[in-house]
């Protein structure tokens, strides 16, 4: 846990928090006992992240914290005091979709969309270790992320259209 000191206000305890969020460093405050989704949606006003089944089933709450998959709905925010987090708002470049995002596009990956934010993070997070992953690789590493619309079919073309078109453009870093 965190070494940040509390700042009491006589009825809550609150602690400052400071992260990197998508390149960009934000300070907030938060109660010991706040989510890191909580504190992503309603400190930073950063609503990409979705919070479906509240005990990290689903896989819609899905960020990276310091490079590593990371479930915000199981994780406080003052446990990730002074980390660098992605969410799904950093995907994109300013108006220009990211590769990923154009593929789940492209293959209908998405339908609701309530899953897509952990779903893309999920998806960044596979090509950048395995930059021409398998169908089974795909399936086993998406496994922990609940579509209800889907399928998965889309999903996974999606991925493997990513995967394709990230290797050949920059030989294989997401």
């Amino acid at each position: 846990m965190s070494n940040v000191a509390p700042v009491s206000d006589g009825s809550q305890d609150l602690r400052v928090i400071r992260v990197v969020v998508n390149g960009e460093t934000h300070t907030g405050m938060a109660e010991s006992r706040t989510l890191l989704s909580d504190f992503l949606r309603h400190e930073l006003g950063l609503t990409g992240t979705h919070v479906g089944c509240e005990q990290g089933v689903c896989g819609s709450c899905t960020v990276l914290v310091d490079g590593e998959l990371c479930r915000s709905c199981l994780t406080f925010a003052a446990q990730v005091e002074g980390s660098r987090i992605e969410t799904v708002e950093g995907i994109a470049d300013g108006d220009e979709l990211h590769p990923i995002q154009r593929a789940f596009q492209d293959n209908h990956g998405l339908q609701c969309g309530f899953c897509t934010p952990g779903m893309l993070i999920t998806t960044r997070a596979l090509i950048e270790s395995n930059p021409d992953p398998s169908e089974a690789e795909i399936r086993e590493h998406l496994s922990g992320n609940v579509c209800r619309c889907t399928g998965y079919a889309g999903i996974v073309a999606a991925v493997q259209q990513a995967a394709r078109e990230i290797a050949s453009a920059d030989g294989g870093g997401a």
